[in-house]
Protein backbone atom coordinates (compact mmCIF):
# COMPACT_ATOMS: atom_id res chain seq x y z
CA UNK A 1 0.00 0.00 0.00
CA UNK A 2 1.66 3.32 -0.99
CA UNK A 3 1.05 6.06 1.29
CA UNK A 4 -0.35 9.93 -0.12
CA UNK A 5 0.50 12.02 2.85
CA UNK A 6 -3.03 12.95 2.78
CA UNK A 7 -4.86 13.10 6.52
CA UNK A 8 -8.52 13.76 7.02
CA UNK A 9 -10.49 13.70 9.74
CA UNK A 10 -14.26 11.94 10.09
CA UNK A 11 -16.98 14.40 10.77
CA UNK A 12 -19.71 13.92 13.35
CA UNK A 13 -21.85 11.85 10.60
CA UNK A 14 -18.78 9.52 10.17
CA UNK A 15 -17.96 11.31 6.58
CA UNK A 16 -14.73 11.54 4.78
CA UNK A 17 -13.50 13.64 1.44
CA UNK A 18 -11.48 12.65 -0.83
CA UNK A 19 -9.68 15.07 -2.49
CA UNK A 20 -10.16 15.82 -5.82
CA UNK A 21 -7.04 15.18 -6.99
CA UNK A 22 -7.41 11.78 -6.16
CA UNK A 23 -10.94 11.20 -7.55
CA UNK A 24 -9.54 12.10 -10.56
CA UNK A 25 -6.50 10.12 -10.18
CA UNK A 26 -8.73 6.99 -9.74
CA UNK A 27 -11.65 8.28 -11.81
CA UNK A 28 -14.25 8.17 -9.50
CA UNK A 29 -16.73 11.26 -10.28
CA UNK A 30 -20.04 12.35 -8.06
CA UNK A 31 -22.37 9.46 -7.47
CA UNK A 32 -20.19 7.21 -8.35
CA UNK A 33 -20.35 3.68 -5.86
CA UNK A 34 -17.55 2.80 -3.81
CA UNK A 35 -16.86 -0.35 -2.51
CA UNK A 36 -15.39 -0.65 1.53
CA UNK A 37 -13.14 -3.45 2.55
CA UNK A 38 -11.76 -4.62 5.39
CA UNK A 39 -8.15 -5.87 5.69
CA UNK A 40 -6.73 -6.19 9.42
CA UNK A 41 -6.56 -3.20 10.93
CA UNK A 42 -7.26 -1.07 7.36
CA UNK A 43 -10.24 0.47 5.35
CA UNK A 44 -9.63 0.54 1.58
CA UNK A 45 -11.81 1.92 -0.78
CA UNK A 46 -12.36 0.78 -4.25
CA UNK A 47 -14.11 2.24 -7.42
CA UNK A 48 -16.84 -0.11 -7.64
CA UNK A 49 -17.17 -2.14 -10.98
CA UNK A 50 -19.56 -5.13 -11.72
CA UNK A 51 -18.17 -8.19 -11.78
CA UNK A 52 -19.39 -11.51 -12.58
CA UNK A 53 -20.49 -14.07 -9.87
CA UNK A 54 -18.51 -16.63 -11.40
CA UNK A 55 -15.56 -15.81 -12.09
CA UNK A 56 -15.36 -11.78 -11.03
CA UNK A 57 -14.38 -10.91 -14.94
CA UNK A 58 -15.49 -7.02 -15.47
CA UNK A 59 -15.43 -7.90 -19.42
CA UNK A 60 -19.34 -8.39 -21.00
CA UNK A 61 -21.04 -8.05 -17.95
CA UNK A 62 -24.76 -8.91 -18.26
CA UNK A 63 -27.71 -9.02 -15.75
CA UNK A 64 -29.57 -12.16 -14.76
CA UNK A 65 -32.27 -12.45 -12.26
CA UNK A 66 -30.24 -9.24 -10.59
CA UNK A 67 -26.92 -11.23 -10.79
CA UNK A 68 -23.86 -10.13 -13.17
CA UNK A 69 -22.52 -12.78 -15.48
CA UNK A 70 -20.04 -12.36 -18.03
CA UNK A 71 -20.69 -13.26 -21.68
CA UNK A 72 -17.66 -16.37 -21.40
CA UNK A 73 -19.79 -17.51 -18.51
CA UNK A 74 -22.82 -17.23 -20.01
CA UNK A 75 -21.43 -19.58 -23.01
CA UNK A 76 -20.52 -22.19 -20.48
CA UNK A 77 -23.48 -22.63 -19.06
CA UNK A 78 -25.25 -23.25 -22.65
CA UNK A 79 -23.16 -25.83 -23.31
CA UNK A 80 -24.37 -27.92 -19.95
Amino acid sequence: MKSTGIVRKVDELGRIVLPIEMRRTLDIAEKDPVEIYVEGDSVILRKYQASCVFCDSVKEISSFKGRNVCAACIAKLKEL
